[in-house]
């Protein structure tokens, strides 16, 4: 839920469920393999996040993932994606169901992710920034052999300056423009998302990854703000001075982290325009759907391997997507 205040400037409705899943289980929740499914939609970008890191730490197989379609009502997301519009395994049609179910009457935003506690049908938490800290902090049991740390001890006050920055000027910053009602509150967030890019260019210019050489949380929560820039941000939210692929370190960036697994292979452009086209019948009355740009160009070369640095640290990779969980045919980037 979000709304334009009397200025004109967008505001994000951040009342979420803040229920936390840990390993002592202190909130209530404890991990356990199985219990627990993770509802999203790869249109969504915050969403997106908890998919990549999700894949990174090798969970698939401890936490389940539903995957809802990339439209919603006013009501909520629907998982229209399955044969019969139901989830198969928590067996509802909306996610609004689980948050019922958790709080009835519920009234705040209906959002992805959320994850669901399976045997009471009960949302756990829909908090986007905690979920994915605690996926690698809190999981870790579960984590693949070889899982990157994404939020080591030693970065965590620098990878949360930069996710700070990165929320409010990039990550809500596309939508402060794009929402905003006046023309002064559209200037204002224009300026300051330019600004950031510009800042985070500079810093990208002499490092490969946000906070030195290995990927970290930051880098996963600004992939998926830049991915959906050229086919979404630029024109739809009216972030136009320049396209991402315009923006030489940026771009170079972008295309390196799309090119690693568990980046690219999580994208879905076909349902990240469909959302936004069809959804924002605010800015985009027609709900027509752009049939560019092309896609192919993320799979060009990047050339950001002379900065070094060493992609999973003392990790490795993780393997492909199970075959149940990849992006349809023809939905990724065109080879």
């Amino acid at each position: 839920m979000a709304y334009v205040n009397p200025s004109g400037e967008f505001r994000r409705d951040q009342r979420y469920i803040s229920t936390r899943i840990t390993a002592d289980g202190r909130d209530g929740y404890p991990v356990e393999p199985g219990r627990y499914r993770l509802i999203v939609s790869r249109a969504c970008p915050w969403a997106n996040r908890a998919i990549i890191v999700r894949r990174l730490l090798g969970l698939e197989d401890v936490l389940s993932m539903g995957v809802a379609g990339p439209t919603h009502d006013e009501r909520s997301w629907t998982f229209d994606l399955d044969p019969d519009g139901r989830d198969p395994v928590l067996g509802i049609e909306r996610l609004q169901q689980a948050f019922f179910a958790r709080q009835p009457g519920y009234d705040k935003g209906i959002t992805v992710p959320a994850i669901v506690d399976v045997p009471t049908g009960q949302v756990v938490t829909n908090d986007f920034a905690q979920i994915t800290l605690d996926l690698s902090l809190e999981w870790t049991k579960y984590h693949r052999e070889g899982a990157p740390r994404l939020y080591p001890e030693h970065l965590r006050d620098e990878i949360d300056r930069i996710n700070d920055a990165v929320f409010t000027d990039v990550n809500n910053g596309v939508y402060r423009a794009g929402f905003a009602g006046t023309q002064g509150a559209y200037e204002q967030a224009y300026q300051r998302l330019f600004a950031r890019l510009d800042a985070l260019s500079d810093l990208l210019s002499t490092r490969r990854y946000l906070a030195g050489d290995t990927i970290t949380e930051a880098d996963v929560r600004l992939f998926t703000t830049l991915v959906r820039f050229d086919p979404v941000y630029h024109g739809h939210f009216k972030c136009n001075r320049r396209k991402l692929s315009e923006m030489p370190v940026l771009w170079a960036y972008a295309r390196d982290l799309f090119q690693t697994p568990g980046f690219g292979d999580t994208i879905d452009f076909v349902h990240i325009k469909q959302h936004y086209y069809l959804v924002h019948t605010d800015i985009n009355p027609t709900r027509i759907v752009p049939a560019g740009p092309d896609t192919s160009v993320w799979l060009t070369e990047h050339g950001r391997e002379e900065l070094g640095g060493r992609p999973f640290g003392d990790g490795t990779p993780p393997p492909p997507p199970k075959p149940g969980e990849r992006v349809a045919a023809g939905h990724g980037a065109a080879a």
